[in-house]
């Protein structure tokens, strides 16, 4: 799916839905209300372990060589670990989909953003900002935001890294769940950013919740 602007095709903003299996199964565990707390926090983060593995397919720079196996010389390409590989989880739900990302991910960093709604005017509010004064050039960043609803938090976060000299197409967005009102806001703000989502649902209600959706991520993944 691709979100259509004036600008060329290698501009827009790409929204991916891959069509796997085990994602689908995972979105539909944790759409559940009858799931508890640890198997929904495990499987978010076996969800996000699908979509990283998705996001990170075509843009993941390799080496080439040689190495000596048991049996013989075998030619092989390993994930160059001098390219710089950035994770930053939206805090707190960020925190069970990016659960398995640093060990999937060679040679990452993690940084952790903390960006809280408010309930009546649905606003952000940058509450923790561990992210580097600047990233190191040609860094890839892979944000996890389980939820994109209205898009407010998503935004928020995107403007911070930009500030910090990463440029659109250098960013990957991984969403268990994503729905229009934020899709469209990424669409006109970040022309060439690609989004990685679960499932796309239809709509997000006055409180701002995604519905049908999976509640509030945060709260069924840590119990609190």
């Amino acid at each position: 799916m691709a979100v259509k602007s004036d600008a060329t095709v290698e501009d827009r903003m790409l929204v991916f839905v891959p069509p796997h299996p085990l994602i689908k199964h995972w979105v539909s565990v944790l759409r559940n209300e009858q799931t508890p707390c640890p198997i929904f926090k495990n499987a978010m983060a076996e969800l996000g372990r699908l979509l990283m593995y998705e996001a990170s397919r075509d843009c993941l720079p390799t080496v080439s060589g040689e190495i000596q196996s048991p049996m013989g010389v075998a030619s092989v390409e390993f994930v160059d670990p001098r390219e710089p590989v950035a994770i930053v989880p939206i805090l707190r739900a960020g925190l069970a989909l990016a659960e398995h990302a640093s060990s999937m991910l060679p040679a990452t960093k993690m940084y952790h953003l903390g960006v809280s709604r408010d309930e009546k005017t649905l606003q952000p509010t940058v509450y923790l900002n561990k992210l580097p004064d600047k990233f190191p050039e040609g860094t890839l960043v892979f944000v996890v935001d389980p939820m994109l609803a209205t898009g407010g938090t998503i935004v928020a976060a995107l403007d911070l890294i930009k500030e910090r000299g990463v440029d659109n197409k250098q960013i990957k967005v991984v969403s268990a769940v994503a729905a229009p009102p934020a899709l469209q806001k990424l669409g006109e703000k970040f022309p060439g950013l690609h989004v990685y989502a679960g499932i796309i649902d239809p709509t997000v209600n006055d409180r701002g919740f995604i519905i049908p959706g999976l509640g509030d991520a945060g709260d069924r993944s840590f119990g609190t």
